[in-house]
């Protein structure tokens, strides 16, 4: 996403629609399910990798009680260390940059009532400085430190973007601190070219919710687990498709596809094979443009349950476990 343009902004301030100071996590979720939030900007435009439109759709309309969801009070989430870091990442981006900033305890809404549903909430702003106004504070570990490689990744891009829509500011900057111990920052223009963009996507998107319409899926883990939360039971009613002609093409391609990639399959297999047979008892292998390794794993330890049922058969109802099941998307031809 190009955020070389800088615009004149507009005059008119974001107004603050609720006070979030003291406000529990639960009823802050509640209130961002009225709008569309900065940090929602990437998924509802489809470039957020982790989320889908669908995804999001589901838990702007409530109907997200099933799905899998962070826990930010767990030590192994990346939201809470996210969360514990914020501060200290504000702290180290004032004592390098010496801006002054500022905590904004509250969720921000756009003051034309044409996109009253454009909502944000801001980590901080920068005070005294006319070339930035608001900072936006990340964390990334050794795999999401590769993301910004070349930058802030699109996806955070459109969350700023959209702050600067919601604010009328004229800059951002995004300070992350990457693997603990290397802080960037990087600076973001308000470019007019790409709010533009974002409105009329993100208006796209909350009209599906306005009207209660699931948007299509994307083909991503997310919006399969979504259809699976959304429809996690089958009624046993038969559809019969064959008069409609984009899903017949559909399924027909769907079929070609499935064929090409059985046979793709065979081909890797194969070519697996004769590399491990030519390897013989060798760990390693390389090659010009790689290498493979093929070495035994440690021996580990399992319970063996079958003989363990057979010996004390009582335990499986004294332990007994349901599990919920799950629909099996099967093709038959």
């Amino acid at each position: 996403m190009n955020t070389s343009r800088a615009i004149k902004p507009t005059t008119r301030s974001a107004l603050r629609l609720v006070s979030t100071k003291g406000m529990s996590r639960e009823d802050w979720l509640n209130v961002r399910k009225q709008g569309i939030g900065s940090s929602d900007a990437a998924t509802a435009v489809g470039l957020n990798p982790y989320q889908s439109a669908l995804e999001l759709w589901m838990i702007k309309t409530g109907r997200d009680q099933d799905l899998p969801k962070l826990d930010a009070d767990s030590m192994s989430s990346p939201l809470y260390w996210g969360n514990v870091l914020e501060p200290v990442v504000a702290e180290h981006y004032a004592r390098k940059t010496g801006n002054k900033v500022r905590r904004i305890n509250a969720v921000l809404q756009h003051p034309d009532p044409d996109k009253a549903w454009m909502l944000a909430n801001i980590d901080y702003t920068v005070a005294g400085n006319d070339d930035v106004q608001i900072l936006e504070c990340k964390t990334a570990g050794e795999f999401g430190a590769r993301l910004w490689r070349d930058g802030v990744p699109d996806y955070y891009q459109c969350q700023v973007q959209h702050q600067l829509a919601v604010t009328g500011k004229q800059a951002a900057d995004v300070c992350v601190l990457l693997c603990g111990q290397d802080l960037q920052v990087f600076r973001i223009e308000r470019d007019e070219d790409v709010i533009a963009q974002l409105i009329e996507l993100e208006r796209a998107f909350w009209h599906y919710v306005e009207t209660d319409t699931p948007p299509p899926a994307d083909g991503s883990d997310s919006a399969a687990t979504a259809l699976q939360s959304l429809f996690p039971r089958d009624s046993g009613a038969a559809l019969d498709f064959s008069e409609d002609a984009s899903l017949c093409g559909d399924f027909d391609e769907l079929l070609d596809l499935r064929d090409k990639l059985s046979r793709l399959g065979e081909r890797e297999a194969k070519l697996k094979q004769r590399i491990q047979q030519t390897m013989g008892d060798a760990s390693k292998a390389v090659f010009p443009n790689g290498e493979v390794s093929w070495k035994r794993s440690k021996d580990g330890t399992a319970l063996n349950t079958k003989r363990l049922l057979s010996d004390k058969p009582e335990l499986l109802t004294e332990y007994a476990l349901t599990k919920p099941g799950s629909r099996r998307f099967l093709v038959r031809t």
